[in-house]
């Protein structure tokens, strides 16, 4: 976690202290009796609906945004899925979907979980790394709800699989076998001055997280597996990760997935 960022866990449910305890000891995350005792707290409660419990994080202080929380099946990730243009959408184009191709993804920057998911939609089998233990945890979380939801829960428990990982040594250790056919990476961006054009998430997460200042080894980490093709995901106007050169990009709006194959 980023240096200086104090993060602890906290719930107000006596019946989920011994699930925050348990995650205290699994991330080495203090736990707090009272919220104001950190700078984020990662906070448990019981879900609304009654299925499990709701892992969110929420920035302390009385000028703090709300909380970010993972959720697949509202909001604008169901929203993607269902109006977000298949497998013609630049994502899609980029990692290889095509008419009755589904490549097997290692999306190794996972974050909130969000691409991996619309790919695994579209039929991929999705391996998702995220080597930071908050992050992890609100992705498991968002994964574990969604696997109980009618409409996407088949998704969620057949195409994707979620690993804590460092994805520069899991990508150095892993099986041949089990090199998929596109390796795709969304490193943290260094973050604008903060303000209210940064995103929440952003925001939160590179207090969090702080910027991947390892990416350039991650692209390297990737290319030494030699998959069918690597994606990057940049920003429009961010130079190429690491200066190296892709075969070809794909753009967007805002955003440039570059491809090396």
């Amino acid at each position: 976690m980023s240096a200086g960022t104090r993060t602890a866990l906290f719930t107000s449910r006596p019946e989920l202290t011994a699930i925050v305890q348990a995650r205290s000891d699994e991330y080495g995350i203090p736990v707090v009796n009272r919220m104001d005792e950190a700078d984020y707290c990662l906070i448990l409660e019981n879900h609304p609906s009654g299925a499990g419990y709701l892992c969110c994080l929420q920035q302390i202080g009385s000028d703090a945004p709300g909380s970010v929380h993972v959720d697949f099946t509202k909001g604008k990730v169901a929203h993607r899925r269902l109006y977000g243009g298949g497998r013609k959408q630049p994502l899609a184009r980029a990692v290889g979907v095509k008419p009755g191709i589904s490549p097997s993804v290692i999306d190794a920057t996972a974050g909130l979980g969000r691409d991996g998911f619309v790919l695994a939609c579209m039929g991929c089998q999705v391996t998702m790394l995220e080597r930071n233990p908050v992050i992890f945890e609100l992705l498991s979380n968002g994964l574990q709800r969604a696997g109980t939801d009618p409409e996407v829960g088949d998704i969620v428990n057949r195409q994707i699989s979620l690993i804590h990982a460092d994805a520069i040594d899991y990508l150095g250790n892993i099986d041949p076998q089990s090199i998929p056919d596109t390796i795709y990476l969304d490193p943290m961006y260094p973050a604008r001055e903060k303000s209210a054009l940064v995103k929440k998430e952003m925001r939160y997460f590179h207090d969090i997280a702080g910027n991947d200042g390892d990416s350039g080894r991650l692209l390297a980490a990737a290319m030494r597996c030699k998959p069918k093709r690597i994606v990057v995901k940049r920003p429009g106007v961010a130079a190429h990760l690491d200066n190296r050169v892709p075969a070809t990009s794909i753009t967007s709006k805002n955003t440039r997935y570059d491809i090396y194959l």
